[in-house]
C-alpha cells in the first residue's frame, strides 16, 4: 500500500484533531500516517499496545487507529482498556477477515474497523466520518426525551432515569436514532445507512452495537423492554405507548 498521498479536501472542522496511530508494520504505519497528516490531522505513533496506553494517558487523542495484531498485548485488549477509561473513538485495523474476529473487535468497543490490505484514502474517510460524528455540533440541537431516557445531541450526553449512560460514539448515535424514531422497525441495512452512513458494510456491526447498547440500557437482557428484536426484520425501540393492532 506504499504510495504518496494525493491532495485531500480540507475539513476545517477536523483540522488539527489528534489521532493516535498504533501499528507495528513500518510500511503500513508510514503510509497511513502520511495520508492522515495530509488530511490536516495531528498524528502520534506507537508500535505496541503498552506504548499506546502510555501515550493515551499523556496526551489523550481525539481518535485511535489501532492494529489488531500487536506485540505485547493485542489490539483487542488495548481497545478494552481504552474503552474502560472513556469513549475515545477507536478504528481497528485487522488482517483477520473472519466474522468472529471482526465481532471480537466490535465487542471490545471498537467504533469501526478496516480489513487489511486497505486503501489509505478509505482510512482517512473512515477517520473523518467517526471524528465528525464525535465532535459536538456547532448548532445547538434540542434534547430528546422519551420515557426514562434523555439525550442531548449538542452536549453528547445521555441518561436513563437521571443516571448518566457511558456510551461510545456509535452507541450514542444508535440510541439517538432510536429515540427519534420510536415504535418503528428498522432492518440492519437501514440502521447501517442511517447511523454509520454506509450503504455497504458488515451487518454484524449493527448486531454487535445493538447488543452493547442493550447491555447499558436494559435491566434484564433476557427480556429487553426498550430495544425489541423483530424476528426476520430487524429492531424496534419501544416507547412504552400501547400500540393498537387491527
Amino acid at each position: 500500500m506504499r504510495s504518496s498521498p494525493a491532495p485531500l479536501a480540507s475539513d476545517d472542522v477536523l483540522a488539527d484533531r489528534r489521532v493516535l496511530l498504533v501499528e507495528d508494520d513500518a510500511t503500513v504505519a508510514e503510509v497511513a500516517a502520511s495520508y492522515l497528516r495530509a488530511a490536516g490531522l495531528l498524528v502520534t505513533q506507537a508500535t505496541d499496545g503498552f506504548a499506546a496506553l502510555r501515550l493515551l494517558e499523556q496526551t489523550p487523542p481525539d481518535l485511535i487507529v489501532l492494529d489488531r495484531m500487536l506485540p505485547g498485548i493485542d489490539g483487542v485488549e488495548v481497545c478494552r482498556r481504552v474503552r474502560a477509561q472513556g469513549a475515545t473513538p477507536v478504528i481497528l485495523l485487522t488482517a483477520l477477515g473472519s466474522e468472529d474476529d471482526r465481532i471480537a473487535g466490535l465487542e471490545a468497543g471498537a467504533d469501526d474497523y478496516l480489513v487489511k490490505p486497505f486503501s489509505p484514502r478509505e482510512l482517512v474517510l473512515r477517520v473523518q466520518s467517526v471524528l465528525r460524528r464525535s465532535i459536538t455540533a456547532f448548532t445547538p440541537e434540542a434534547a430528546v426525551t422519551l420515557g426514562p431516557f434523555r439525550l442531548d445531541p449538542s452536549a453528547r450526553t445521555a441518561s436513563k432515569n437521571g443516571a448518566p449512560l457511558a456510551l461510545t460514539g456509535r452507541e450514542f448515535e444508535l440510541l439517538e436514532f432510536f429515540l427519534k424514531h420510536p415504535d418503528q422497525t428498522f432492518g440492519r441495512p437501514e440502521l447501517l445507512a442511517a447511523v454509520w452512513g454506509w450503504t455497504v458494510g458488515d451487518l454484524s456491526t449493527v448486531t454487535v452495537h445493538v447488543r452493547r447498547l442493550r447491555e447499558k440500557i436494559e435491566a434484564d437482557l433476557a427480556t429487553p423492554r426498550h430495544i425489541a428484536t423483530v424476528w426476520g426484520v430487524g429492531y424496534r425501540f419501544d416507547s412504552g405507548t400501547p400500540r393498537v393492532v387491527g
